[in-house]
């Protein structure tokens, strides 16, 4: 999560406005998005077509923009509030177009455009459902259900976490237990503020309400990262003293609900559904920014870093003056360069490469350290030390026993690892346990005194 948040905001997203579209798709194409990845991809093609039309359309109406192109990240989510199966995309797209300057080789120039009224989310939600249509009508001679052939345990699961039902344990086809102050259930309709807020058409619904400006990094970190979370949280979880688990839900439900009761096998239950189908990529990329997009090395955030990293020779100096004259540096082939004869290269010997032609201080990106994802993240800086406040840095990697056993013992730590505990202490019988075991372990990862220190 932190790490593909990370990776978006310096490498992919360019700083330009952007805006997540949230698509939800109803309730039977959701049973069958779940494991059919290529109905997925073609449902998600569809509504990124629709989306992009709708941004081509009003970059002409607004701008007399030509050839406008547009570019998006989807993240594939299959989770709900309730760890229910809910398959549906979270779009962050480019706010605004690129356009083509008239200068060859130069980067493409971007034309921001006004947030998008209920009247334009509407169209875009309109064109998604007939392009579905669409693509349902061409789909109908193929088997609906072939997954509950293949594989019936899993669309068994899948169908229960769909309708809100329990799918094993004593409650089989019972709708969930839940907890809270229950009042009596609403709709959407009952709403008047609803329908400008989320248009929905035939089961579809479409949110694009939420937008960050174009230098408000830290913001569209925030925004990856919630895109990308996981399904679960470990402290929305909570045991209840009957041994049952109780999910606390992020908001409240209209109709006052705040947990789901569930028995522990139930939550197994609830968590299989939610895995992806194997080589279904999560994160898509669109438009200008698809991987093979011409132009995405001229706008992508890595392309400008790269860019100041590189090494130039000094003004005025002759590799300077020759880098500039040359045709290869400026991009341009000429009918004198088409033409020009070539030295031939002989067995053994390697062309000869231009020094313009060689990218220096070009270095691979690797993952983010753990340590910078938690500065990101948390704001805690845990290779700070807390004496001196300089950063501290790995010296070496104990592997010898003995060695560290003497290291621990001279700093006053704890020479062994702590004992071990079962995972439920309610699986072991009374009589086992005894309480004098490991009597006097004291495993204490205080900071030794001063004084302690300073004798080692």
């Amino acid at each position: 999560m932190a790490e593909t948040a990370a990776h978006l905001v310096d490498r992919v997203l360019p700083e330009v406005p952007i805006r997540q579209w949230v698509l939800t798709l109803p309730y039977p194409l959701r049973y069958r998005c779940a494991y059919d990845a290529k109905l997925t991809s073609e449902v998600l093609r569809a509504f990124l077509r629709a989306l992009f039309t709708e941004l081509r359309r009003r970059a002409r109406q607004h701008w007399k923009l030509r050839a406008p192109q547009c570019g998006a990240v989807t993240f594939v989510q299959r989770f709900g509030s309730a760890l229910n199966l809910n398959l549906h995309f979270h779009t962050l797209a480019l706010d605004g177009v690129y356009t083509d300057s008239e200068a060859p080789g130069t980067t493409p120039r971007f034309t921001p455009l006004p947030p998008p009224d209920h009247d334009d989310v509407a169209r875009v939600l309109a064109g998604t459902a007939r392009r579905l249509q669409r693509l349902v009508a061409r789909r109908a001679g193929e088997d609906e259900d072939s997954f509950a052939r293949d594989e019936p345990l899993l669309a068994v699961l899948a169908a229960a976490s769909l309708r809100g039902r329990s799918a094993s344990g004593p409650n089989t086809g019972e709708r969930w237990r839940r907890l809270g102050d229950r009042v009596e259930p609403t709709t959407w309709n009952d709403d008047p503020e609803a329908l400008p807020r989320v248009p929905q058409h035939r089961g579809l619904s479409l949110h694009a309400a939420v937008g960050v400006p174009a230098r408000d990094r830290r913001r569209l970190e925030r925004l990856c990262r919630y895109v990308a979370r996981p399904p679960l949280s470990h402290e929305r979880l909570e045991e209840q003293p009957d041994g049952r688990v109780a999910l606390r839900l992020k908001t409240r439900w209209r109709d006052g609900t705040s947990h789901i009761l569930m028995e522990r096998s139930e939550l197994i239950d609830r968590l299989v559904p939610l895995i992806p189908p194997p080589r279904a990529h999560q994160v898509r990329y669109h438009g200008i920014l698809a991987p093979c997009a011409s132009r995405r090395d001229r706008v992508v955030a890595a392309a400008a870093a790269l860019a100041t990293a590189e090494t130039m020779p000094v003004a005025g100096s002759p590799a300077s003056i020759e880098r500039t004259a040359s045709p290869v540096a400026t991009g341009v082939e000429t009918s004198e360069t088409r033409t020009a004869p070539r030295p031939p290269i002989l067995a053994g010997m390697t062309p000869e490469i231009e020094p313009c032609d060689i990218a220096t201080n070009r270095t691979t990106h690797h993952r983010h350290r753990w340590a910078e994802l938690l500065k990101r993240v948390f704001e805690i800086d845990a290779l700070r030390c807390p004496r001196c406040g300089s950063t501290l840095r790995l010296i070496a990697a104990i592997e010898d026993p003995v060695v560290a056993r003497r290291i621990l013992e001279c700093l006053k730590l704890p020479a062994r690892a702590p004992p071990l505990e079962p995972a439920s202490r309610a699986a072991i019988p009374a009589e086992s346990i005894d309480p004098d075991r490991d009597a006097g372990w004291h495993f204490d990862q205080s900071h030794p005194a001063e004084e302690d220190s300073e004798t080692c």
